[in-house]
């Protein structure tokens, strides 16, 4: 038996909750999968996987295994990337992960990163804030970006680097369109932004629950005409359609480009999120991820962040 690739495979289900699923990630066939978990649960001389007719999650002694599972693969990853890098030339996988409204900092870090460091292959996914906990958690995910008020796991300590603060915006088709990119119009108060047809991220998304607080806080309704869990088709459905949307300056920044469009800042109660990159404190960093780290000090990315912080002028 191959425990490592054992291992693999066993959080590969955790991740996926289907033995079918898992296997196609993993490359191999659902039996092969179903026989390595077998072969795993007799070296350990315990059940992990709770018999079913589908998958129904892990048993106690299971859940222990996991946790093991994932220490291990992070580990191998980690000492992989030490075996092929060296001091200048940091070589290997990077795991980064932001709430969607965070997505243009992280793509453009990313980006960044990689220019500076050709060996380093980062991966960007958009994950919901209780996702990145779990990732961050499981030590699936290397470096996330959201929410750093919110991010408070039991027994477990992250650390954090503030990068910016949200500033919110109401979106909407401009009555006419500007010659050259985006116009940034008069502040609206929420009360007043409450009245119009919005397209909303939805109810799971923690961006979702800042906006509610602040349209209850003004007197407004909450009844969205349009809820996705995509900040694309928030902006798509502005451009396309009728409805307006609540958008942290960041995103509005992304679309500035599009003439028919118009950003209000919005106002009364006037809102304020801090987003930051977070990691699992106490845990030993891999090279990929120690250059992302000395990344967020280095001049250019700094200069990055105040040209696009969000603010849009405010």
């Amino acid at each position: 038996m191959n425990l490592l690739a054992s291992m693999r495979y066993l959080v590969a289900l955790n991740e996926h909750k289907h033995f079918g699923r898992a296997a196609q990630a993993c490359h191999i066939t659902q039996p092969a999968l179903s026989n390595a978990l077998r072969a795993l649960e007799t070296e350990f001389g315990v059940v992990i996987v709770k018999r079913a007719r589908v998958y129904v999650g892990l048993t106690h002694e299971g859940e222990r295994v996991l946790a093991t599972a994932q220490r291990m693969l992070r580990d191998n990853e980690v000492l992989l990337q030490e075996l092929r890098s060296d001091v200048d030339n940091p070589h290997g996988r990077l795991r980064m992960a932001a709430v969607p409204t965070a997505i243009p900092m992280l793509s453009r870090f990313a980006a960044m990163l990689q220019e500076r460091h050709p060996g380093i292959v980062p991966a960007v996914l958009s994950m919901s804030s209780q996702d990145l906990e779990t990732g961050l958690e499981s030590l699936s995910i290397d470096l996330a970006l959201g929410y750093t008020e919110r991010m408070h796991l039991p027994g477990i300590k992250l650390s954090a680097w503030p990068q910016s603060v949200e500033h919110y915006f109401l979106l909407r088709r401009a009555n006419k369109p500007s010659s050259d990119e985006l116009r940034i119009g008069e502040p609206i108060a929420w009360a007043e932004a409450g009245k119009l047809p919005l397209c909303l991220l939805t109810s799971d998304m923690h961006n979702r629950a800042i906006v509610d607080q602040a349209l209850r806080e003004a007197g407004a309704p909450v009844n969205p005409a349009i809820e996705t869990n995509s900040v694309l088709a928030l902006a798509l459905a502005v451009s396309a359609g009728k409805v307006c949307s609540v958008l942290p300056g960041g995103m509005v920044d992304a679309v500035r480009t599009h003439r028919e469009l118009e950003a209000l800042p919005l106002v009364g109660p006037d809102v304020r999120t801090p987003i930051g990159f977070m990691t699992q404190d106490g845990v030993r960093a891999s090279r990929a991820l120690e250059a992302a780290l000395a990344f967020m000090q280095a001049p250019e990315w700094q200069a990055h962040l105040q040209e696009h912080d969000g603010s849009l002028g405010d």
